[in-house]
């Protein structure tokens, strides 16, 4: 008598699903957390955890690169990249800081402007970063440059922009109302409720479904009716207009608008991006891998500096984690494409 295979299963159930990236990178966070955890006990005889404070802090302090990674993830997944999102929320923060001082600081950027309504400096800093977007996605798309080329072109020049808007002269004396956007935990809220808005958008909406094609074959993207142009310029002006946010937030907290503000930030971005599983090559990204990501740079700084490790040191280990993450990339890329 001859077996026949049951075939009643189909094959596709019968293989065990695989995890989500971003459980790994999940537990990468987790396993990063212990170590220093068990480091602050065996080497200062102290609770890196057991702090709360430590932990707010630590969230607090990742929500601005947080935003910027969330612009910059979209920039990515279309196989771009965005060099200029800590220049233009340098000078999106002097902007909006100079349309909320005080009526009567004498030295005020605007003399006799008067109390403006809050609205009016946080449109200001959001139109600001949305139109430097605008010209990165103008710059990439009309003007065939490519993103890279175009975006660290933006970030020298906004950033020699916001020194000259003040002559290089931080702008202080900031109304109550504009510094209580960056007061106690809202940075963390508005970080949070931005990356579930954009979740959200990459995963269920046109939206989502056109950055991600245009990631994974542009020229495919183009053949299907996507208009590959404007979506580009969408996306990065979205970017930009993050980056103005996370100016803002960063003025409100600081209570001044300084030019020298989000230095470094752009690479920082790129890091949660690219930890949190972001393909340079595009087409593949999540906003809840960079939110990990974020997180994961948040608890390396503050475990680092809870040790006492030097700042250079610090930039080494980071370094060869970005190292690692794109070569983990790189490693999943070929074992999909077996």
């Amino acid at each position: 008598m001859s077996m026949v295979a049951d075939t009643s299963v189909p094959v596709s159930a019968r293989r065990p699903r695989k995890l989500p990236v971003e459980a790994s990178i999940l537990a990468v966070l987790v396993g990063i957390a212990l170590i220093f955890e068990l480091l602050g006990w065996t080497l200062r005889g102290q609770s890196f955890l057991g702090n709360p404070s430590r932990l707010l802090i630590i969230i607090l302090q990742v929500s601005i690169v947080g935003l910027l990674a969330v612009g910059v993830t979209q920039v990515i997944i279309t196989t771009g990249i965005d060099l200029s999102s800590g220049s233009v929320l340098a000078l999106s923060a002097m902007v909006a800081a100079s349309l909320a001082q005080e009526s009567d600081y004498a030295r005020a950027v605007y003399p006799g402007l008067g109390d403006l309504p809050i609205l009016i400096p946080v449109a200001a800093g959001l139109l600001v970063g949305a139109l430097a977007g605008l010209c990165n996605g103008t710059l990439v798309t009309l003007g065939r440059l490519p993103p890279f080329i175009a975006t660290l072109g933006m970030m020298v020049t906004a950033r020699g922009l916001a020194r000259y808007y003040t002559h290089g002269q931080p702008i202080s004396m900031l109304t109550d109302k504009f510094t209580a956007i960056g007061g106690g935990a809202n940075p963390v809220l508005i970080f949070l409720v931005v990356a579930a808005i954009f979740h959200v958008a990459l995963r269920y909406t046109r939206y989502g479904k056109y950055t991600y094609a245009i990631g994974g074959n542009m020229q495919a993207a183009r053949v299907s009716g996507i208009n590959v142009t404007r979506h580009l310029m969408l996306v990065y002006t979205i970017a930009g207009g993050l980056s103005g946010l996370a100016g803002i937030i960063m003025a409100a907290r600081a209570t001044s608008g300084q030019a020298g503000m989000g230095m470094s930030y752009e690479l920082d971005a790129i890091a949660a991006a690219v930890i949190g599983g972001t393909s340079l090559s595009g087409g593949i990204g999540r906003i809840t891998g960079t939110v990990i990501g974020t997180l994961i740079l948040g608890v390396m700084t503050s475990g680092f500096t809870f040790l006492g490790v030097d700042a250079y040191i610090q930039d080494i280990v980071k370094g060869l984690i970005i190292i690692a993450a794109v070569m983990a990339d790189q490693f999943r890329r070929k074992r999909r494409s077996i």
